[in-house]
């Protein structure tokens, strides 16, 4: 550690953050690779794998100069059986990489901000760029098999106009006006979120061995279809159509396939980004209608979020996040 700077307590929670989720993707991505069929998305999971396992070698070592301890993560020998039979088909898979380049280009852009020493920002550099990769390759596949779901497209204005009238965000009284670009963008991103969200849901209510998880995630599945309704209804008073469910997409496989630990965690994660995604978009939708819509969504899932901690707390599934001193506690030692 000679000449360098102590991490930050950014850069060490980001750190321990991607070690966590990387070790869980190593365990999906194991097993989607076995499973895996298409010709085409074989090349998409190969990659976002091998980009996985070099994050956890990179963010061993940076916690080993730190002398922080490894979190112990998810591990194939554990919380994954890559024999156990398919439950999600190719088509399913291709939408999760897609969502991962997404979330990774989101997620690593505020890693990066947060980043002063030079050798932590270049890694979330690197990890921002590898997210752009994986993203426009699962995009190309999707493409080029017909698959990818556009956001609708607009009409050319004449000119450029000023919103002159405050009924410009009205919502619950008075004309409704149509949705802005911002408003739908976010409206088909959410569908969309919500739609991986309920077959993932699905498919690990299927395979979950624990009655209570496996009732957390039917409630979860219900959430989602319901908040996808709810979307749906929105972009059809503008008569566009809403992106397609992939509740097909999933087996009736029964077989035990991920740990419930992975399950939960991987759960927990979805609805903290659903969570963030909903906080922007109400700050991007002007109409009132709308951003009421998403403060009572987003209740629905904090409440939601809750249950599924207390679940993760009672089996010791959670492992904790790097924190402060508890001050209180130092002093009662004496």
């Amino acid at each position: 550690m000679e000449g360098k700077e102590k991490l930050t307590s950014s850069e060490l929670t980001n750190l321990w953050t991607a070690y966590m989720n990387d070790s869980a993707a190593i365990c999906q991505l194991t097993y989607f690779k076995t499973k895996c069929e298409d010709e085409e998305i074989k090349p998409v999971i190969h990659d976002a794998l091998e980009v996985a396992q070099s994050h956890i070698t990179k963010i061993t070592e940076f916690l080993h100069e730190e002398k922080y301890p490894i979190p112990y993560g998810f591990h194939l020998e554990e919380d994954v059986d890559i024999h156990a039979p398919r439950l999600f088909s190719d088509l399913y898979v291709l939408n999760y990489l897609e969502q991962m380049g997404r979330i990774g280009l989101t997620s690593y852009s505020m890693c990066l901000s947060y980043s002063p020493r030079k050798d932590v920002y270049s890694f979330f550099s690197e990890c921002l760029a590898e997210a752009d990769k994986l993203l426009r390759k699962a995009t190309d596949v999707l493409l080029s098999k017909g698959l990818y779901t556009k956001t609708p497209y607009l009409p050319i204005p004449d000119k450029v106009d000023f919103v002159k009238k405050q009924s410009f965000l009205t919502g619950y009284f008075g004309e409704r006006r149509p949705l802005t670009g911002p408003e739908i963008t976010n409206l088909y991103g959410n569908f969309q979120r919500n739609a991986l969200g309920a077959a993932t849901m699905m498919g690990f209510s299927q395979v979950a061995k624990n009655k209570a998880v496996s009732e957390f995630l039917l409630r979860g599945k219900k959430i989602a279809k319901k908040h996808c309704k709810t979307f749906g209804s929105v972009l059809s008073e503008d008569d566009l159509i809403a992106p397609l469910s992939l509740s097909s997409e999933v087996t009736d496989s029964t077989s035990f396939t991920f740990s419930d630990k992975l399950i939960m965690f991987y759960t927990t994660t979805l609805i903290a980004l659903g969570i963030g995604y909903y906080g922007a978009s109400m700050s991007m939708s002007p109409r009132r209608d709308i951003g009421i819509m998403y403060g009572k969504l987003n209740m629905e899932i904090l409440l939601y979020a809750e249950d599924g901690a207390n679940i993760m707390i009672d089996h010791g599934w959670v492992e904790e996040p790097p924190q402060t001193l508890n001050r209180d506690e130092l002093a009662r030692k004496k």
